[in-house]
């Protein structure tokens, strides 16, 4: 009979726990919906209140209320059953595009205004930089760090693609379903959103209460794309104008005829340098055993049209006159035929030519705008020795090579050279030292000297160590041009050293100008008088007073005092 009891009993238990696991199942996926509700909601609020200044990682920034959010909801609040579904399903995946856009635009912008450039983002056209990234990681750390650096920017860029429609989808779902709630809330946070509007009630300094920075930002980039495409025709008027186009280039160049002109871009060498001792150091001694060597030195200051970094730039600036300040300038400007100095120094006679130890590809505009002879590269500039860091040789090397390559060869035409000095680039680590001219050789005495220098890894750990590090590039880099000058044979030498831009902001700090100096070297009188009336003093280290000049003044100023 107990048996009985027990059998006809066992059902009800069986039953029991099914609905017990079911019961546990039902709990588990309602919390995996409550989750992925909550994590689509905090997305689409980011992306929304994300400020166009300030940090992007401060939590009170979600105390923010954001009118786009106001918006959003009144419109799916507002909306018949029809007209809700037809914006779930065509309206809100690429309002989500659009605004995991414009986050990714913003914290760009916080990137290019606070760690490196000191402006903000240009969608339309900073895109065109991502190359250039790329190279400067994989010469940096190596070729599997840029490898992997694409295809974690590839996959985050995917993802948010992917999350912010989906999760303003789901946010929309939640609204429809909970209407009445959905709009008591909606009424209190547009209330809050007015109140914080009029009294500019802020959750930190210059981050208001009431937020728009959706709306801001692409106004702020649609501003841009029109200013961008007016500025391809005002600069495209810039580049047809010029003072020498048709002028015999004999006739510019007359008063350094027979003479060398070597135009030494040195990297990163900005006006912060010489805050540090040990470039005013390597200044001082400069000067002391150039003036040994016969050398006069006059110097100035320039203004660069780029900060941080885009070189090119700066060194377009120089060579054709105009203000190169963006890559869409840049790559209008080498597809025309404006004068630069190579191109002048060419037809009027002299070979010139372009050291780029850091370039390892093709580059036709060295020869379809510059006017380049010959184009010496890390391919063809004969080192052996070791890499140290984003240099994959050392400015010494780099000189010496030059000098064998192109000064020593006799008999030869007069050379024009433009030099880039890259030692000094990001990330100043490890740091070459200067070994006895007479051994440079092929390069592979410079081998044992990456493992004896301090390492990026221990460099980075510190703003100090970064600071302390640039700088001794820097001073490394003068010492390179130092030692050339005073064991190269060539006495007609004009050398043109100037900065490209200032460093990066981890190094410049907040509010840095965009200064750097520039100095003429030569051991000829006649070439110093010339530049008397540029008013530009003596020495390597201009001074507070010194003159300063918009970087494309340059040419203009050359092309008229040594007519």
């Amino acid at each position: 009979m107990r048996n009985q009891l027990a059998l006809s009993r066992a059902p009800r238990v069986v039953a029991d726990k099914d609905r017990g696991h079911g019961g546990a199942r039902a709990r588990l996926i309602g919390a995996a919906h409550a989750l992925l509700t909550g994590t689509a909601g905090l997305l689409v609020w980011v992306a929304l209140a994300a400020p166009e200044s300030g940090s992007l990682t401060e939590p009170v920034l979600l105390l923010r209320v954001p009118v786009e959010a106001l918006v959003l909801g009144a419109l799916l609040l507002c909306l018949p059953s029809a007209g809700r579904r037809w914006v779930r399903r065509w309206v809100l995946p690429p309002v989500g595009v659009v605004l995991a856009v414009l986050l990714l635009v913003r914290v760009l912008d916080h990137v290019f205004r606070l760690v490196f450039f000191y402006r903000p983002f240009n969608l339309l056209s900073d895109w065109r930089y991502a190359p250039s990234g790329l190279e400067l990681v994989r010469d940096a750390s190596g070729q599997t760090a840029a490898v992997l650096a694409a295809v974690a920017a590839g996959l985050v860029l995917v993802v948010l693609l992917v999350a912010f429609p989906l999760a303003l989808r789901r946010v929309a779902g939640l609204v429809e379903r909970h209407r009445p709630l959905s709009a008591r809330v909606l009424v209190a946070l547009a209330a809050v959103w007015v109140v914080a509007a009029a009294t500019g009630a802020a959750v930190a300094p210059g981050v208001p209460v009431a937020a728009s920075s959706a709306f801001a930002t692409g106004a702020e980039q649609a501003g841009k794309a029109v200013h961008d495409i007016r500025d391809h025709s005002v600069f495209g008027s810039a580049i047809s104008v010029d003072a020498f186009s048709g002028v015999d280039p004999s006739m510019l160049v007359g008063a350094l005829r027979g003479k060398d002109v070597v135009v030494v871009f040195v990297e990163s060498y900005g006006k912060v340098a010489l805050d540090s001792p040990v470039v005013q150091q390597a200044l001082g001694s400069g000067v002391t055993t150039l003036a040994a060597q016969g050398y006069s030195t006059r110097t100035a200051w320039l203004v660069s049209p780029t900060f941080g970094g885009f070189s090119w730039l700066a060194h377009s600036s120089v060579q054709s006159g105009l203000w190169v300040d963006s890559q869409q300038r840049y790559d209008q400007l080498v597809t025309t035929d404006r004068l630069t100095l190579s191109r002048v120094l060419s037809r009027a006679g002299w070979r010139t030519v372009d050291v780029v130890p850091a370039n390892m590809h093709d580059w036709p505009e060295g020869h379809d705008f510059y006017g380049y002879d010959r184009v010496w590269d890390e391919r063809t500039l004969g080192y052996h020795g070791p890499a140290f860091g984003y240099a994959p040789m050392p400015d010494e090397y780099t000189l010496a090579a030059f000098d064998r390559l192109e000064l020593q060869p006799s008999p030869r035409r007069p050379v024009m050279a433009e030099i880039d000095l890259v030692s000094s680039h990001f990330p100043w680590a490890p740091l070459p030292r200067l070994v006895d001219w007479s051994v440079v050789g092929d390069g592979t005495v410079f081998a044992p000297q990456p493992a004896q220098a301090t390492p990026q890894s221990v460099v980075w750990r510190t703003t100090s160590g970064i600071r302390t590090a640039y700088a001794q590039t820097i001073a490394y880099s003068l010492g390179s041009v130092v030692a050339w000058l005073s064991h190269t044979r060539d006495d007609n030498l004009v050398v043109l050293m100037l900065g490209d831009h200032q460093p990066a902001a981890q190094v410049s700090g907040e509010g840095a100008s965009h200064d750097v100096p520039v100095t003429l070297l030569t051991r000829d009188p006649s070439v110093t008088r010339r530049i008397a009336n540029w008013g530009w003093q003596d020495g390597l280290a201009p001074g507070a007073d010194a003159p300063v000049w918009p970087m494309n003044a340059l040419r203009d100023r050359i092309l008229t005092s040594f007519r």
